[in-house]
């Protein structure tokens, strides 16, 4: 399989900057890999506080332990937080994905180009 295939396949699904990592562009990997995962973790925490506040307000008796009840606090919380933080940190892992698996397939063809160029050039000489 070629590297360009590999790559891009590892970016598309591993984690945004593993297939420039493979390519061994580390600093663009490493970015791609910190920023993604910083979202990640920006949303997981959200999601966790959410969960822990909506469990509070149910042992405390604040709402009553129906399916009715509860989503509706649910749906206050999350209008109440601050939801356009949450979309761009949805926004920044997607476009990292995409940055990616674009670009890594983009460098992997190159270097695919130059090694072809390399091993033909080696025949070549060796006729």
């Amino acid at each position: 399989m070629k590297k360009s295939k590999k790559a891009a396949l590892l970016s598309a699904f591993v984690f945004p900057g593993a297939g420039h990592i493979y390519l061994k562009m580390y600093i663009p990997g490493i970015g791609l890999v910190g920023t993604s995962v910083a979202a990640v973790y920006y949303l997981i925490t959200k999601s966790v506080e959410s969960a822990l506040q909506t469990v509070e307000n149910i042992q405390s008796g604040d709402v009553k332990l129906d399916a009715t009840a509860i989503t509706e606090l649910v749906l206050k919380q999350e209008s109440c937080t601050k939801s356009h933080l949450i979309d761009i940190a949805t926004l920044e892992i997607i476009i990292s994905w995409v940055i990616g698996i674009i670009d890594s397939d983009r460098v992997g063809r190159v270097r695919d180009k130059n090694e072809q160029v390399l091993i033909d050039g080696k025949t070549q000489q060796g006729k």
